[in-house]
């Protein structure tokens, strides 16, 4: 028998915070046991507080949970964060300053020189910033964040290409209406339209992919060279941001060694087995219509990003397709993959036998 590790969730009340309720309710090395939300959900039972907009319903034991004012205290070591941007930073280092291990969904401390930003399959090496955080910063807990949910399906599908060396990028993300939280846009914006603007995404991802492919040298990341050029819209779907992207690589390579290149990408949550971890993170499909977010976005459980069309263009040599789960492999799911892999680097104890 395993007894778990103690975990929290920061903005448990939001629909990433439930996301992150739900990932956790029977993760096997995590116990969902605190959660913390703002002065007006706290004090309340959790299942009250929060207006649940999943299709499984949390377990009456998180349920009866009581929500906890967002600040440092009896929380456990672990904590994830889904707190709004507006207010995550200041909270964020509170929760660090006093020890704990907030593992983050949220963008204030993604591009902070001493912070990793992590996609485990990629960039595990990047955990190596801890050290320099904490002697820089004297806390004695830490931050770890993942990326923006269009910038983990990039810089995945990106990172099999590496070796082909990637020269420059471009991207246009069709986003679902997931992404902007509940009640998010209004459906007289969102049915049958698409909206060509959502701010900020952008140059998130052009700048946290080529943090997340740079290379770790001397304790600090030096951004990946490529050039990348991205456009966002949101579109009228519920789940799962597609992206159309094209890539110049340096080699060259024949359409089958990047087709193969894509089935061959695995990295160290499939090496170290890591619960949540698919077996195979990139999966390419070969029909002429794939991947869609209907059919294919909660394959694995939605730890999946599904690749597609791949062909030559004429501008920059290669275009594909790309789909994934934006509030599990983009938020929720990402956070608690990263919380595993710091558990396999011994940087969290792991779960203790008894």
């Amino acid at each position: 028998m395993q007894r778990r590790i103690d975990v929290g969730v920061l903005g448990a009340t939001g629909m990433v915070g439930q996301q992150f309720v739900l990932q956790l309710a029977a993760h096997p090395w995590f116990r969902l046991v605190w959660v913390g939300a703002s002065e007006r959900s706290a004090g309340q039972r959790y299942g009250d507080a929060a207006p649940w907009r999943l299709p499984v319903t949390p377990p009456e034991a998180i349920a009866n949970l009581t929500v906890e004012p967002a600040r440092p205290g009896n929380a456990p070591e672990l904590v994830f964060s889904a707190m709004d941007a507006s207010v995550a930073g200041e909270i964020e280092q509170a929760f660090a300053k006093a020890g704990h291990v907030v593992v983050s969904n949220s963008r204030n401390h993604r591009m902070d020189a001493d912070v990793p930003l992590l996609v485990p399959e990629i960039n595990t090496d990047h955990v190596a910033l801890l050290e320099t955080q904490r002697a820089r910063r004297g806390w004695g807990g830490s931050i770890v964040t993942n990326p923006n949910c269009s910038t983990v399906f990039l810089s995945m599908a990106l990172a099999a290409l590496k070796p082909f060396g990637i020269e420059s990028v471009l991207v246009t993300t069709l986003q679902a209406l997931s992404g902007a939280g509940y009640p998010g846009v209004a459906s007289l914006d969102a049915v049958g339209n698409v909206v060509p603007f959502i701010d900020g995404e952008e140059p998130k991802i052009e700048s946290e992919t080529r943090k997340i492919l740079g290379t770790l040298e001397n304790g600090q990341v030096t951004p990946h060279p490529m050039a990348v050029s991205a456009q966002a819209t949101r579109v009228a779907v519920v789940n799962g941001h597609t992206e159309s992207i094209a890539v110049s690589l340096a080699s060259r390579p024949p359409i089958d060694e990047v087709r193969e290149a894509f089935g061959r990408f695995t990295g160290a949550p499939q090496r170290h087995g890591l619960p949540t971890a698919p077996l195979q993170p990139l999966l390419y499909l070969p029909e002429s219509n794939r991947p869609q977010p209907r059919l294919d976005v909660d394959r694995d459980g939605g730890m999946t990003v599904s690749i597609g069309r791949l062909r030559t263009c004429p501008v920059l040599g290669y275009k594909f397709f790309a789909l994934g789960h934006n509030t599990v492999r983009g938020a929720a799911g990402a956070a608690v993959l990263n919380a595993e892999l710091l558990v396999a680097e011994g940087v969290l104890a792991a779960p203790v036998q008894g």
